[in-house]
């Protein structure tokens, strides 16, 4: 093995004019080396972020020294992993080379600029908000989402802001750097491109070595190995190897992910990469837009993944295995990795590939028009050409996709009258991108961005055709009109929640805490997004008087939105063939679109994404001017079962039922219409339809009487007497917002006892409970509860498994820590806002103005 030495360690930085030092940790970046010295104070915290603006503008220079020996190899590369961005490196005072490209990787040739003994080497790093500014200066002004010039400059967009994300603009060396010393041959590139075909696999290995002379190539997988000499005037090789009876690779809930070790050689240098054996399809005729794995059409169960902190060297691997791990209890077999972001590490398709998660790659680009001259030309094409021969080793990696958004903006956006004919990346993503792709990989397909419809001369966000994106609803209508919608492919559609209250109260230290707060506010970085947010209540719930109330249904709420969603487009399969909800993770704490907030913790709408994902689904969908029960088989297996839809009232009583045999080929959905009786109300205001699986077919029955266990990984899974696992989702359906029906008071009896991970609390409804929630991370920050959301009939009971043990049980039990929507339906929250701040008045000087204060605070976060 060539030896390879990190340089990753005493390094410091300052700025360019010396006034601000530290020492440097590498990888890393400015801001976490400020912040480790104390120098700056959190950016995620209160409205901090406003105050280290500076450090965007500023010059940074990083700066090390290392001991070299004068070793004998013919070659010393300076590999440098990731720059970010705008770089100058010098070795000894000596240039040796630079960077303007966040996403690319360089190797400089250093063995004339090393010397014997001590070497210093320097980074010196440009601001990339003032490099950008001057190239949009040359270039010409293009359009985009937001002011800043993040499209004038290959890195991570989202450092500039975004409707979820703060404006901090990073510098430093943020992936791993190091001398390469070698002779002979190099292995500058290894492209495993695997083809299955009459129950053999076949790897194309495309090598490409730097060298003098000749040299042997040779590859081997499973036994079977291949070699090849690269004569004097040559650089590459295809070395191919077929794996007879091949053990493939299949997505999650479709079969195993099993991986076999390549091993590559040219001289004494050495590739080795675990790969898998599969193909993939995607099939566009008529406007489709679906998905196939060894043959196999796939329904896409997908989440939008954005980088997981703005400082990336802090999202190692552990962090992103908990974060892929919280997809993979989603029931999500597909993530896509945004265009505004990055190409992530080789952790992050590494564990993709080990858990079935299927990859949809954007080429970063999103929500502008980018220039297509040099520099940033050039620079697409060198680093497309990189990242599409790194990744061609993960069977994970499904589709690579053009941009998000751009395509859109052009034609809907209001942006060829500023263009004037300039360019606006329309040549990457019609031309270089699929060149690249079609030349590097051509085992993958590519699409030239989402939203898109297959042709230009199409609208692009057509929901008949391709990949749609659905922003309508957060923006201007009620979530329910999602099931206008019958898309292809819903690439990307969402609704925001705030963050859980823990993670909150963490970065946010205002008192008292209020909607509209000033930190609450400034991690709301959505246009009009508390209004938005407010405009999204008005349909179902009652005006929320109280913060406690206004944070617990606005979670609601996103959570019931896009489990609406999710499960309406899984009904509409073959037709519609996948749903990949905005989105699965945030970068800091942050009011927004995400199913797991900032902290790691997990929102409400995460379980409701869960249940909505499951492998066996039953909702109630309209259907031709009445109601259907809609069943979902996602598995291979035929599903046969006897299913009950009942109509009660909210007091357990029948009031009409109807039995249905459901007999659903694997992968299929079957529509079983409910006759009138059960779909017709008598009264809306206080009854609603349950649907669940009966019998013993399924292990699921329907609740037969008291003590009938409701929830746990499955919630509103139905148990037998006596409380077995649930299997089944049972479906069910209100005939009224919750605004106009007439809920019980909540009524329950509760039961906590020890467990060895922490503590049960046992909940057992004595009336209806709508969308019963616990939060204990209002009384420890560390405890999180195994499930939320889930309604109880008459009768029926709960377990949520709590994981920190020692709370305060008789808090636990009560609000705000356990709810649910009977309290704000049925005891309002006018008076009890009224008396919160009387309260909060008469307890301090000054309290008059401060209510003054809250009340127009609350006039506004009201409206």
């Amino acid at each position: 093995m060539s030896p390879f030495r990190p340089l990753h360690e005493a390094w410091t930085v300052r700025s360019a004019s010396g006034d601000v030092r530290a020492p440097a940790t590498v990888p890393g970046c400015v801001h976490t080396d400020l912040l480790a010295a104390g120098l700056i104070p959190d950016p995620y915290l209160d409205d901090n972020e406003t105050r280290l603006a500076w450090i965007g503008r500023t010059e940074w220079r990083y700066e090390t020294e290392f001991s070299w020996d004068g070793t004998g190899h013919e070659h010393v590369d300076l590999v440098c992993q990731g720059l970010d961005t705008v770089a100058a490196v010098e070795l000894n005072g000596v240039r040796v080379g630079g960077s303007a490209n966040m996403h690319r990787s360089y190797r400089f040739d250093v063995r004339h600029a090393l010397r014997s003994g001590t070497n210093r080497l320097t980074v010196t790093f440009a601001s990339a908000l003032e490099y950008a500014e001057r190239l949009r200066e040359e270039l010409g002004h293009r359009p985009g989402a937001y002011t800043q010039p993040y499209n004038f400059i290959r890195k991570m967009a989202c450092n500039f802001g975004w409707d979820w994300g703060p404006t901090l603009i990073t510098a430093g060396i943020w992936r791993p750097i190091g001398l390469h010393e070698w002779s002979g041959a190099r292995i500058a590139e290894v492209r495993p491109l695997v083809t299955v075909e009459d129950g053999t696999a076949r790897v194309d290995v495309h090598v490409r070595v730097e060298k003098a002379g000749a040299a042997e190539v040779s590859a081997a997988i499973k036994g079977v190995t291949v070699s090849a000499v690269i004569p004097e005037d040559g650089d590459a090789a295809v070395l191919t190897l077929e794996v007879p009876d091949p053990e493939l690779w299949w997505p999650r809930g479709y079969g195993e992910q099993p991986l076999y070790e390549l091993e590559v050689t040219a001289g004494e240098d050495v590739w080795r990469r675990e790969i898998g054996l599969r193909e993939v399809r995607l099939r566009t005729e008529d406007g489709a837009f679906t998905l196939a794995v060894n043959g196999v059409e796939v329904f896409v169960r997908g989440v939008n993944w954005i980088p997981d902190d703005c400082f990336p060297t802090r999202v190692g691997r552990d962090r992103y295995a908990a974060r892929l791990a919280q997809a993979c209890e989603t029931n999500v077999n597909l993530v896509r990795v945004w265009g505004g972001g990055l190409y992530e590490s080789e952790d992050f398709y590494d564990l993709c590939d080990r858990l079935g998660l299927m990859v949809w790659q954007d080429f970063p680009f999103a929500c502008a028009a980018y220039p297509e001259e040099d520099p940033i030309g050039a620079e697409v094409e060198a680093e497309a050409r990189e990242q599409v021969a790194r990744l061609s080793a993960h069977p994970s990696l499904v589709l690579w996709c053009g941009n998000n958004e751009n395509i859109e903006g052009y034609a809907d956006w209001g942006w060829q009258e500023p263009l004037q004919g300039r360019s606006w990346g329309g040549g990457f993503y019609l031309e270089t991108l699929p060149r690249v792709v079609a030349e590097l990989d051509p085992t993958r397909p590519y699409w030239p961005g989402s939203p898109y419809s297959g042709s230009m001369d199409l609208p692009p966000n057509d929901p008949a055709r391709g990949t749609m994106h659905i922003w309508d609803v957060w923006n201007e209508r009620d979530y329910t009109v999602y099931r206008d919608y019958r898309p292809r492919m819903a690439a990307e559609f969402g609704f925001q929640g705030p963050a859980a209250y823990a993670t909150i109260r963490r970065a946010i230290s205002d008192e008292p805490l209020l909607p509209d707060s000033r930190g609450l506010l400034h991690h709301q970085k959505a246009v009009d997004g508390n209004l938005k947010l407010a405009a999204g209540l008005k349909p179902h719930f009652p005006v929320p008087g109280t913060f406690d109330d206004w944070h617990y249904l606005t979670q609601v709420n996103q959570a019931r939105a896009i489990q609406l969603g999710v499960e309406h487009f899984r009904a509409l399969w073959p037709h519609c063939a996948g749903s990949v909800v905005w989105q699965l993770n945030d970068c800091w704490p942050v009011t927004s679109w995400s199913a797991v907030d900032g902290d790691g913790r997990r929102k409400p709408l995460f379980h409701a994404l869960r249940r909505a994902y499951a492998d066996r689904l039953l909702t109630v969908q309209p259907r031709d001017g009445g109601l259907a029960l809609v069943a979902v088989n996602d598995t291979g297996l035929p599903w046969r079962a006897s299913a009950r839809a009942v109509r009660q009232g909210f007091d357990g009583t029948a009031l009409a039922a109807q039995d249905l045999a459901l007999d659903v080929p694997p992968r299929a959905v079957v529509t079983l219409p409910l006759a009138a009786p059960v779909a017709e109300p008598g009264d809306p205001a206080s009854e609603l339809i349950t649907a669940a699986i009966i019998g013993p077919g399924d292990r699921a029955s329907g609740p037969t009487g008291p003590g009938d266990r409701v929830g746990g990984p499955i919630a509103d899974g139905i148990a037998g007497p006596g409380g077995g696992d649930p299997v089944v989702g049972r479906a069910l359906w209100f005939f009224a917002p919750d605004r106009d029906l007439r809920l019980p008071e909540p009524r329950y009896d509760t039961a906590a006892e020890a467990t060895p991970d922490g503590l049960r609390l046992t909940v057992t409804a004595r009336t209806l409970l709508r969308d019963l929630a616990v939060f204990p991370d209002r009384l420890d920050p560390a405890a999180q509860a195994d499930d939320q959301l889930v309604t109880l009939l008459p009768g029926e009971r709960a377990e949520f498994l709590i994981s920190t043990a020692g709370l305060d049980e008789q808090a636990l039990v009560r609000a705000p820590v356990l709810r649910c929507v009977n309290d704000v339906v049925v005891r309002g929250s006018a008076a009890a806002w009224t008396e919160e701040r009387r309260e909060r008045s008469d307890q301090s000087d000054g309290g008059r103005r401060r209510l003054q204060g809250d009340r127009a605070a609350s006039t506004e976060w009201r409206q």
